[in-house]
């Protein structure tokens, strides 16, 4: 008898980051069949198209060869154009991503963007399961948002919901100002402090040490006052960040993702210091860890076709 997770086409997802690309083979019922990742060609458009088939290909093997296939990119195709536009991977900017991509391919493919994929993923089965709003963070390279409505991926009407990374940072104070050039060319985005480079910016400018995220968390746990200060000066902008997405979108359950979601202290610390930003006399609004870990990304990529 064969296998039917073999002769039943399965989806494949693409989860195109700014310093990996990571592929899943997903079976019908979404199980995980195959993994595989490679590091991402930077600032080399061909290359990174070439990674992206050579990762279907290697895929194929598990999901099949007329498996469909989602991407989750940074930033998202323009509607008005067609091409990449916002994406701090700035090599894609202006791409005809789409077009090409399905040339190499051979077969439709479906976008979106990567923290669009990353809410869908936790909405579906993960963290935000049974909940009407979710708004999933990604807290990495960059600092990404995605809305997803009853099941749904909300896009908006310039494709561009849940981009909270590039509003400035609320409510800043004396210390924040000069605030940090950003990529997209503006000052003082969210981005800019709560991404894991803006983390380390942000404790170079305090200590003149300049150290990674994960050295900075373990240097804070040993004792150190200065990487524990460095992580305060965090959580209130992340809770001053977050609160302005409650008070606007009001969701039932913001899930976080990236590198530095994994910092459990966030979950306990940010809700009790949103509450002082939140337009509310409460807040019921829940902050969790994506259920699905690293593989949420990719697995809401492969997701894509279901929606």
């Amino acid at each position: 008898m064969s296998d039917p997770a073999r002769t039943t086409p399965g989806r494949i997802g693409i989860d195109l980051g700014g310093t990996k690309i990571e592929g899943a083979a997903l079976s019908p019922d979404g199980a995980i069949l195959a993994r595989h990742r490679v590091p991402t060609p930077r600032n080399d458009y061909p290359g990174t198209l070439k990674a992206i088939a050579g990762l279907v290909e290697q895929l194929e093997d598990s999901a099949g060869p007329s498996a469909s296939v989602g991407v989750g990119m940074p930033g998202t195709l323009s509607p008005a154009t067609g091409l990449v536009k916002n994406a701090n991977s700035v090599w894609l900017i202006g791409r005809p991503l789409a077009d090409d991509l399905q040339h190499v391919l051979n077969r439709p493919v479906r976008f979106d963007n990567d923290a669009n994929c990353f809410a869908l993923s936790e909405a579906r089965d993960g963290a935000g399961q049974g909940c009407r709003l979710v708004f999933g963070v990604i807290l990495g390279t960059g600092t990404g948002g995605g809305l997803v409505v009853d099941g749904q991926v909300w896009r908006g009407a310039n494709a561009i919901s849940g981009e909270w990374g590039h509003n400035p940072l609320p409510w800043p104070g004396p210390t924040e100002q000069p605030a940090p050039r950003c990529y997209c060319g503006r000052t003082g985005c969210i981005e800019t402090f709560l991404s894991g480079p803006g983390l380390t910016a942000d404790h170079e400018r305090a200590t003149g040490e300049r150290s990674t995220p994960e050295r900075i968390v373990a240097a804070a746990k040993a004792g150190d006052a200065e990487a524990e200060a460095t992580l305060a000066r965090y959580e209130d902008r992340l809770a001053r960040a977050l609160a302005t997405i409650i008070n606007v979108l009001d969701p039932d359950v913001i899930v976080l993702g990236g590198g530095l979601s994994n910092l459990d202290r966030l979950y306990v610390t940010v809700p009790h210091v949103w509450g002082g930003y939140v337009f509310s006399d409460q807040v019921v609004t829940t902050l969790v860890p994506a259920a699905h870990g690293d593989s949420s990304g990719v697995r809401g990529a492969a997701w894509l076709w279901e929606t």
